[in-house]
């Protein structure tokens, strides 16, 4: 039996695990320290729990409680206004709803080795560009995302509600170390591929035909403004680019990684 309060008042302690959701940096504070992580949207809430995430608690305005009754367990409902609701999270929740979930590590770099296909995120610190690439490598088959140490948070709100909980359901895990991460991958198997605006590069269709079936391939996705590191981009086995046009230079990673996902997505 779920147990249900309403709370009127938004410096209620009950309601800790919500407070400003919109500082990035509380947020990773917080989150860490009490290892959590924050559910937006029935459906993302849904899925996170359909995947395993245990509840610590919701934040529901009254409409969403019945809909949402079959999936919260044991855990505490606070039953709120949309004032109260947004005096608390610092931005107004339109969806109505929140979960804290209990945060867990499920994948490493090892486990994810064996995969035909993985995107590489070096220092990607945007959170819905984490989120969107995410959200691609799922859709378009890839079976993992590996991310450097300053990558940002998969597990922050705004990544989990781009990537409409592909965060879940896809492995990602943190690289073990910056440094060796491509000779690693390498090692394993893969074709590295950077993808970054270099002299040796060739254009992504031609790279894509020169693969053979079950050939394993890592893409290399860089940061926002600088793309890929020096190291990595002389250390790939291949250097790609998408062509562009009209004196564009070069895409959104997000976008990028959809491009590169789908011209070089798995066999089957």
């Amino acid at each position: 039996m779920a147990e249900v309060w309403t709370v009127d008042d938004p410096g209620d302690p009950r309601l800790a695990d919500y407070v400003a959701l919109r500082d990035s940096s509380l947020r990773k504070h917080l989150e860490t320290e009490q290892g959590l992580f924050i559910a937006e949207g029935e459906k993302v809430i849904r899925r996170a729990i359909e995947a395993g995430y245990r509840p610590r608690s919701f934040l529901l305005a009254p409409r969403w409680l019945d809909s949402l009754l079959d999936v919260v367990g044991g855990a505490p409902v606070y039953l709120v206004s949309e004032a109260t609701a947004e005096a608390v999270s610092g931005f107004h929740v339109h969806r109505g709803a929140l979960a804290s979930l209990h945060r867990e590590t499920r994948h490493t770099m090892a486990d994810l080795l064996g995969a035909q296909r993985l995107m590489v995120c070096e220092d990607i610190v945007d959170h819905t560009n984490v989120g969107a690439i995410l959200r691609n490598a799922a859709g378009l088959g890839w079976e993992g995302v590996l991310l450097a140490p300053r990558c940002a948070d998969p597990l922050y709100r705004r990544a989990i509600k781009t990537s409409m909980g592909a965060v879940f359901s896809l492995p990602w895990a943190r690289l073990d170390d910056w440094a060796t991460a491509v000779p690693t991958l390498q090692a394993a198997g893969h074709t590295v591929a950077a993808l970054a605006l270099d002299d040796r590069a060739v254009d992504l269709d031609e790279f894509a035909a020169g693969l053979v079936p079950g050939q394993r391939v890592a893409v290399l996705l860089g940061t926002e403004g600088a793309g890929l590191s020096r190291r990595w981009v002389e250390q790939a086995d291949a250097v790609v680019r998408i062509p562009m046009r009209a004196g564009i230079d070069s895409l959104n990673v997000a976008a990028a990684s959809a491009i590169a996902g789908y011209a070089l997505r798995p066999d089957g």
